[in-house]
């Protein structure tokens, strides 16, 4: 269980930005880092993301690290152990409670690196990202590429499944477009219907 240091200097740092945008392969980087340098590191994912592996982080290239699937943000307080870093994937799948648990890592003194969507399909602010966003010492923004234009994209366009808020998918449900391709694309949407 999570116990409370003190005398250590914590805080948060968020990777954000659209699908296919490197956020996972970022949070990877950093966690392995931390590694090498003999830190004490944790993973969590949301227990529903189970695309690549039940029990890895996986980015979209296909590198990975150990993790462990938590289905309410209280639980990672439950299994944190004596930690330097934690890693938090796909953040956006979190209750609102996930902010206030970094807050009370980052408070004790560790580490916290979240990676997630900041924006949903329809362009709105995802979830908790916004209050994680705002309560973060640093905040990275990713970008992919536009698949229509090739310039920097930051919007998760879902070219398949629906209109539920949550769907996991891969290229086959979403593709990565820039503002105007996707403004472009939503007017399309809206005159077809």
């Amino acid at each position: 269980m999570f116990e409370e240091r003190t005398n250590m200097a914590g805080w948060i740092e968020v990777i954000c930005g659209s699908m296919f945008s490197g956020k996972t392969e970022e949070l990877i980087r950093r966690l392995k880092r931390a590694n090498f340098a003999h830190q004490r590191v944790q993973i969590f994912k949301p227990a529903i993301d189970v695309r690549y592996s039940d029990k890895d982080v996986v980015s979209h290239d296909r590198n990975s690290i150990e993790s462990n699937n938590v289905d309410s943000s209280q639980n990672i307080l439950l299994l944190a152990t004596d930690v330097d870093v934690i890693g938090i994937d796909e953040v956006q799948f979190f209750d609102d409670g996930i902010v206030d648990v970094c807050n009370r890592l980052a408070d004790s003194g560790v580490r916290v690196i979240c990676a997630g969507l900041d924006m949903d399909y329809l362009g709105n602010p995802f979830g908790p990202m916004p209050a994680l966003m705002a309560v973060a010492e640093h905040v990275t923004k990713v970008h992919a590429i536009c698949v229509k234009c090739g310039q920097p994209a930051h919007h998760s366009h879902r070219i398949s499944g629906g209109d539920k808020l949550v769907m996991l998918g891969e290229q086959d449900k979403y593709e990565p477009l820039c503002r105007h391709c996707f403004n472009a694309a939503m007017t399309a949407e809206k005159k077809s219907k």
